[in-house]
C-alpha cells in the first residue's frame, strides 16, 4: 500500500457529523490540557489517544498509528504515576499489538466503505473470556499489591481487560466495546482520584482522555453491534 493510497482509504467515507465528532473529540482534551498547564507529553498523548479510539470507532488503519504513539507517551506517564502495570501493558504488549492490528485490518477491509469488517462473538466465547478477565484480575492484582502499586486490583483490571478487548478489537469482534466501556470506567476513577491528590504527577488530560474514551466506547459499542449483526 502507498502513501497516496493510504490517505484516500483512510479520508474517504466519512459524513460530516463524524468529521465534526472526531474534532470535538480532540478538542476536548487538547483546548482544557493547554490551559491546565500539563506537559507536553501528557497532551501529545491524550491527543493522539482521542483520535485514535474515534478511528477504531471508524474502522480505520490510522486507529494503528496514533494508538502507537499514544501507548509509548501513556508508558511514560504511567510509570512516573507509579501505575507499574499499565506501564507493563503498553510496553510490553500494546506497541507491538499496534502492528499486529494494523496488518490484520489491512486484510480485512470493506472495499464499499474503507473501514474493518466487524463480527460478533458465540456465547461460548463470552464466557471464556468474561473467565478470563476475572482470573486474569485476581492473579495481576496480587502480584502488583506486592510491588506496592498504588491502585493493585484497579490497575490490575484496566491491565487485563484492556489485553483482552485489544485481542478482540484486533480480530474485529464487536463485544471488544463491553470490555473497553468496563476499563474506561475504572481508569476514570483511577486518574480522578490521581488529580485530586494533586500530586506531582497528576494529569488532566490523561482525565479528560479517558473521559472522552469512555463516551466514544458507548457510541461505538451501539454502531459496531449493529454493523456486526448486519454482516452476520
Amino acid at each position: 500500500m502507498t502513501l497516496k493510497e493510504y490517505i484516500r482509504l483512510e479520508t474517504s467515507g466519512w459524513k460530516w457529523y463524524e468529521v465534526l465528532y472526531l474534532a470535538a473529540c480532540t478538542l476536548a482534551i487538547l483546548i482544557p490540557s493547554l490551559i491546565s498547564g500539563d506537559s507536553a507529553m501528557a497532551v501529545v498523548s491524550a491527543t493522539c489517544g482521542a483520535i485514535s479510539v474515534v478511528l477504531t470507532g471508524k474502522g480505520k488503519l490510522g486507529t494503528y498509528i496514533f494508538g502507537g504513539i499514544q501507548c509509548a507517551l501513556y508508558a511514560i506517564i504511567s510509570y512516573k504515576a507509579t501505575y507499574y502495570g499499565e506501564t507493563a501493558l503498553n510496553v510490553l504488549y500494546l506497541l507491538p499489538l499496534e502492528v499486529v492490528g494494523f496488518m490484520q485490518w489491512k486484510k480485512n477491509m470493506n472495499s464499499s466503505n474503507a473501514e474493518v469488517v466487524k463480527r460478533q462473538m458465540t456465547w461460548e466465547q463470552r464466557g471464556l473470556w468474561a473467565a478470563t478477565l476475572a482470573i486474569g484480575t485476581f492473579v495481576l492484582g496480587i502480584i502488583l499489591k506486592h510491588f506496592n502499586d498504588a491502585m493493585p486490583f484497579m490497575d490490575a483490571f484496566t491491565t487485563v481487560g484492556t489485553m483482552i478487548a485489544f485481542v478482540l478489537t484486533v480480530k474485529r469482534y464487536s463485544e471488544n466495546w463491553w470490555i473497553w466501556i468496563a476499563i474506561n470506567v475504572a481508569t476514570v476513577i483511577m486518574w480522578l482520584g490521581n488529580v485530586i491528590e494533586g500530586g506531582e504527577n497528576a494529569s488532566i488530560a490523561t482525565l479528560l482522555m479517558w473521559s472522552v474514551y469512555l463516551v466514544n466506547s458507548v457510541i461505538m459499542m451501539i454502531r459496531w453491534q449493529r454493523e456486526a449483526a448486519r454482516n452476520a
